[in-house]
This record gives C-alpha cells, sequence and structure tokens, in this order.
C-alpha cells in the first residue's frame, strides 16, 4: 500500500480521480517530468518546450531534443536543482555524456524507475590513447582480457575504499536511501566480463548508481557528491594508466597469459590437467575461494614419476604434475587432500587473480564435473551405456523423467556432457550415487545381472576413454575396483602426493575384483537432440540468483545448484540471456544442440557478451563456457526435443 501522502484523493466533486491525473496534476503532464507543467519533472518551460535541468531542448511533448553534452559541472548544478523534486525528473539525465576529467566521459545509459527498482546503469568511457596503457596491454586476447580485470578490480576497490559501495538507508521509507556506486566486480576468478569493455577506439567501464531519495523525492546534492565529487576520481583511478604501477599492470597480465598459455598446451602433450610446483590448494573455507592463510598449509610438489615442464611465454619453465590423458584415479585416507585436489582442478578450467595459489593449476578446457543430482528433470536422453532393461521391458534409449534419482541423473549428466563436447570427466565419490559406481561381488550374487539395470561406472570407465577418447579423473577412497581400469593412481597423505600406480596395479593382481561384462561400441551411436525453445521468449522477466533462473511465471526455476563449475553470479545471468537469446533464432526443434552451443560461441566471439542482448550495455555478465550453457537447457523443466539425429 502507499502512504497516504501518496495515495488518490477525490476531486472537490467527490469523484474519484485516475492515478493519471492524480499524477499529472501533482507531478505535471509533460512525461517523464522534463519539463512538462509547472509542479513536476524539472520542468523550467511551463509544460511548452523550455530546457530540461541541464541545459538540454526540450520539445512541447517533453521528449529530448537536446544538445547532449556538459561538463563536470554542469553535472553538479543540474543534479542540485533537482533537489526535492519528483523522482522521474533524474530521466533528464538519460543520455547525456558529461565530461567529468581528463577525456573521461560519463553517459548515464537507463535511469531507473524508482527509488526501489534497479538501479541506474551508467558507463564511463575514455579513448585508448587518451587512457595511456601500452599497446602491449591489447596485443592478445588474453592480456585484454587481463586488463579489462584489472580495471573493474581497481574500480570495485576505489568504491569500497571511499565508502560509495553499500546502500545508505535512513530513517525508513521517507528517509534517504541510496547513493551506492557498484560495478560487477572480479572475484578469484578472471573472466571475459561485459563490466569493462574495449574496443578499438576507446575503454568503456559499465557501473550501477542507486540515484539517491527521500521517500520519491530527489536528492540532488546527495547525487552530486556521488556523481560530480566521488565518481571522477574513482574514474581517473580506475581509467588512467598513470595512476597504476607499471609492475603491478605487468604481473597481472603476464600472470592470466601465462594461465591461458599453459591450458592451451596440455592437449599437445597428451595432459588432462597440470599442477605446478609450489601451487596452493586448500582454501580458506569452504565457504571462500580465497587462499588458506592460517597455519602452514603445504604447498603441492610432483611425484618425481609424473614431473612435466611447461614453456611460458613470460614464465618461462615452469615444473609440475601432468596429468596424462586417460584413467587417474586419485586415493588417500580422508582430510588428507584428495578432494581439494579435485576441486583445484575442476575451476583449473579458469584462470586466477595472481596470488590465488592457484594460478598454474590448469585443466582440460572442456573438463565437467558430474555428480549425483537427485530430482532433477531429465529429457530424451539415451542413458542405456549405464542404465537399461528396466522392469517390464522398458528401455532407456530415449529416457525421460521429471524426477531422476541420484542414478538416472549421474548416467544422464554423462551422456549429455558426452554430447555438449565434453573430453574429461571429474567426479568425487562424495558426491556420486554408489550403485552408479561400483558393485561388489557379493552383491552381484545376491541380486543377479539380469535382474540389475544399472551397469556400474566402473566397467564403463575404460570404454569412455577407448571408444570416445574421453578421460576420467576421480577421487576414489572407498573402493579398489578401479584399480584395473587405472592408468595412474596417486595417493595423498598430509596434502602429499605420491605415484602408487604399480602398488595398485599389484594389489589389484593379487586381489581381483568383480567382473563386469565391458561390451564394444556402448558409447559409438549416442543420439543428437534438437532441442525447441521450451517456452522461452525474448521479453520474459527473467530473475537470475546465484544458482537458479527464473523465466516469467509460466516457466518452473531452472536450479543450476549442483552444476558446480559456474564460478560466479555473472555468468548464471548470462546464462540466462544465452537461452533467451538462442530461442530468439535457432532453437527451433530441428538443430543439435551441438550445433546450438557453436552457434552462441561464434556469436559471442565475433561480437563480444553484448550480442547476448544487444544495445542494453548490460555490464553484469561473465562469459560461460558452451558445457554450462548446455547443462542450464538440460535441466529446464519445460524442455522439449522434438526430434533427434
Amino acid at each position: 500500500r502507499r502512504p497516504p501522502a501518496l495515495r488518490p484523493q477525490r476531486s472537490s466533486g467527490l469523484e474519484e480521480m485516475s492515478k493519471g491525473a492524480y499524477y499529472k496534476e501533482r507531478y505535471g503532464g509533460g512525461g517523464r517530468g522534463k519539463g512538462g507543467g509547472g509542479k513536476g519533472g524539472g520542468g523550467k518551460g511551463g509544460g511548452r518546450g523550455g530546457r530540461d535541468s541541464f541545459g538540454g531542448e526540450l520539445d512541447g511533448a517533453g521528449s529530448g531534443n537536446r544538445a547532449r553534452g556538459g561538463t563536470c559541472k554542469d553535472l553538479r548544478s543540474g543534479l542540485e536543482q533537482l533537489e526535492g523534486r519528483p523522482y522521474p525528473a533524474y530521466r533528464d539525465l538519460e543520455g547525456y555524456e558529461f565530461e567529468l576529467v581528463s577525456s573521461i566521459t560519463l553517459v548515464v545509459h537507463h535511469v531507473q524507475s524508482d527509488p526501489f527498482a534497479p538501479p541506474t546503469r551508467c558507463y564511463l568511457s575514455i579513448p585508448r590513447a587518451a587512457a595511456g596503457f601500452p599497446s602491449n596491454c591489447f596485443s592478445t586476447k588474453p592480456r585484454e582480457i587481463a586488463l579489462r580485470d584489472l580495471i573493474a578490480r581497481r574500480f570495485a576497490r576505489d568504491a569500497k575504499l571511499a565508502g560509495v559501495d553499500q546502500r545508505t538507508e535512513t530513517g525508513g521509507w521517507h528517509g534517504g536511501k541510496g547513493g551506492e556506486v557498484t560495478i560487477d566486480g572480479p572475484g578469484q576468478y578472471v573472466l571475459e566480463r561485459s563490466a569493462v569493455v574495449v574496443t578499438a577506439e576507446a575503454i568503456e567501464l559499465r557501473f550501477t548508481v542507486a540515484l539517491p531519495a527521500q521517500g520519491r523525492s530527489i536528492m540532488g546534492h546527495w547525487a552530486a557528491s556521488v556523481l560530480a565529487d566521488t565518481l571522477p576520481r574513482l574514474a581517473a583511478d580506475a581509467l588512467l594508466c598513470a595512476s597504476y604501477d607499471p609492475s603491478h599492470v605487468k604481473a597481472h597480465l603476464d600472470s592470466v597469459e601465462d594461465q591461458m598459455a599453459a591450458r592451451a598446451q596440455l592437449p599437445g602433450l597428451g595432459l588432462a590437467a597440470f599442477v605446478a610446483d609450489g601451487s596452493l590448494l586448500p582454501r580458506a573455507s569452504g565457504a571462500s575461494d580465497a587462499p588458506l592463510t592460517d597455519g602452514h598449509p603445504v604447498l603441492f610438489a610432483s611425484p618425481p614419476s609424473l614431473r612435466t615442464t611447461l614453456l611460458l611465454p613470460n614464465a618461462g619453465k615452469v615444473e609440475g604434475m601432468g596429468i596424462r590423458c586417460g584413467v587417474t584415479l586419485i586415493v588417500g585416507g580422508g582430510f588428507h587432500g584428495k578432494s581439494t585436489l579435485l576441486q583445484a582442478l575442476q575451476v583449473g578450467i579458469y584462470d586466477k587473480v595472481p596470488g590465488d595459489g592457484r594460478e598454474l593449476v590448469v585443466a582440460d578446457s572442456h573438463a565437467v564435473k558430474v555428480r549425483a543430482e537427485d530430482g532433477r528433470a531429465v529429457t530424451r536422453a539415451d542413458i542405456s551405456p549405464f542404465i537399461d532393461h528396466l522392469p517390464f521391458g522398458r528401455r532407456t534409449t530415449d529416457f525421460s523423467t521429471a524426477d531422476a534419482s541420484g542414478s538416472t541423473s549421474q548416467a544422464a549428466g554423462i551422456v549429455e556432457a558426452l554430447e555438449a563436447g565434453c573430453s574429461t570427466l571429474l567426479l568425487d565419490e562424495d558426491t556420486c550415487a554408489t550403485n552408479f559406481i561400483i558393485r561388489d561381488e557379493r552383491m552381484a550374487r545376491l541380486v543377479a545381472p539380469d535382474r540389475e539395470p544399472i551397469r556400474p561406472f566402473v566397467s564403463r570407465v575404460r570404454p569412455l576413454w577407448e571408444e570416445r577418447k574421453v578421460s576420467t579423473i576421480m577421487v576414489m577412497g572407498g573402493s579398489g575396483d578401479f584399480f584395473e581400469s587405472a592408468d595412474c593412481v596417486l595417493m595423498f597423505d598430509c596434502y602429499s602426493v605420491s605415484d602408487v600406480t604399480a602398488r595398485a596395479k599389484a594389489i589389484a593382481a593379487a586381489l581381483p575384483a568383480a567382473t563386469h561384462p565391458t561390451p564394444q561400441g556402448v558409447f559409438s551411436q549416442l543420439p543428437r537432440r534438437c532441442p525447441a525453445a521450451s517456452g522461452l521468449r525474448p521479453g520474459l522477466k527473467v530473475s537470475a540468483g546465484r544458482s537458479g533462473i527464473r523465466f516469467g511465471d509460466e516457466i518452473p526455476e531452472l536450479d543450476l545448484t549442483h552444476v558446480e563449475q559456474i564460478c560466479e553470479h555473472s555468468q548464471v545471468r548470462a546464462i540466462a540471456e544465452a537461452l533467451q537469446r538462442l530461442a530468439d533464432c535457432p532453437m527451433n526443434g530441428s538443430t543439435p544442440l551441438a550445433d546450438l552451443l557453436a552457434w552462441v560461441t561464434n556469436l559471442i566471439d565475433r561480437q563480444g557478451i553484448d550480442s547476448l542482448r544487444p544495445g542494453w550495455r548490460l555490464g553484469n555478465l561473465a562469459r560461460p563456457r558452451p558445457l554450462e550453457i548446455a547443462a542450464a537447457i538440460n535441466r529446464l523443466c519445460s524442455l522439449s526435443v522434438p526430434s533427434r539425429v
């Protein structure tokens, strides 16, 4: 309910006014508060022409035929003139270009509709020559991405130091609120983001500001303090090369370039992953990706038998453990570091900020972590390599369910990953369905094989490698049944790793595990599914949380909680945009999923992340991999697959 002061009152004729008439009388009738009416919108022209608060000329309807230039002084003056006026008058800012300092221009791209709406979207722009960053900062794509990341980090840090990154609220509904300046600030990962964009001519930094208000009245002096006093300092410090320590810039760019180069070398060396000596794998806590600093964490050291050397463009020769393609087991006692290594590998697909400790822990860029997900939806997947011949003769070559069990969800997760282009599987026994992973001899004797539809992963891990060249890296501390299948067995003891492959093979020879049939060609004929838009369409109201997306009210929420390689909220937002973009173009029920992923990848490669929603200049997106986009499509409860090829 609106407070009494804002509720429509009855006219003198005792007839209730319409909302439109009430607000027209209260705030003026020129639309958007740009000079229409004597009371509202910052108008000075009595409702017919004139100028807005920033000196722009208005036509009689209040739409902006205005000069779109101004100085920081003009910005301050205009905002102060808006003091106490109705909130829609802030829209006078929209589309203006204000030169703040040293060739840095502020543009207010979209003004929020009221103090409680999503904040106002703005961007700062500076010509590349004026910014002064050396040409080698843009010489390769990895270096450009690293520079963009560094600029975003600097702006986020300075906003925090200035105390303008937090929302201020005083006095309840009628008190002052707003004022926070925020950017999609990076965490431990260096991702391709839309927060900072580089073109051939300029560098553009995108941020949001909650324009201050008291109730629904403008607090113009507060807004002037934020945009005309604090913002120019933040802008100059983030966008001018002279503000940076050159050695810090070089170290940041060199580190990211080396990480990308290390990852690119893996296929040529026959490696699924690499862990550099001296890496710091443990994290501060289960809720933080920051490195562990308390106590005396053990730094990683490669077993001599697996030591590999990479040659990197900046760091030169780097030694560490090379995990070869094939089947690798990670074993050891509880709490000795098995899962810590796997968790480092599952984010080895991303570059990290210098000082993270895992900078040179790199993995196959098409590695996928797969786990059990009770309750997820599965649509027309062929899970017959793992589960088939259900009771009453039902087949699983075309399997769908709205509520998968742990084993069926994990089987679906693997075949979906293969369809999307996965070349390395990452599994941890702690998050796997036990009956999907192994089946011991005693149980096999009690429940005859022809009565058990599940073919355990232990019987399929070799065919995955031999038929599809898909590697597996797996944490397994509770069973030795994989010893026969493993190419390499690593053992952790107090966070130190050793190569125990020979010992594991000797144990397997002395104590043979239960045998399972492994037919040839089990993975050779998996179908390619052709998904349809499934209720998605442009214009839906989208809400993207940290682990889920809601598209309008008709489609059930898309749960991405267990897609563990999504590392930031910004990637979830980008996935939401990618799904709507696909629904608007090629997702028509006749194009295979792999081709859809290639289409959106090529789109972003050519036109950048902005291509997911052209013209909006969204600053809160981070690029996801095609594999995570595929994971989102596969988990849509409304997913429709009209055909398979």
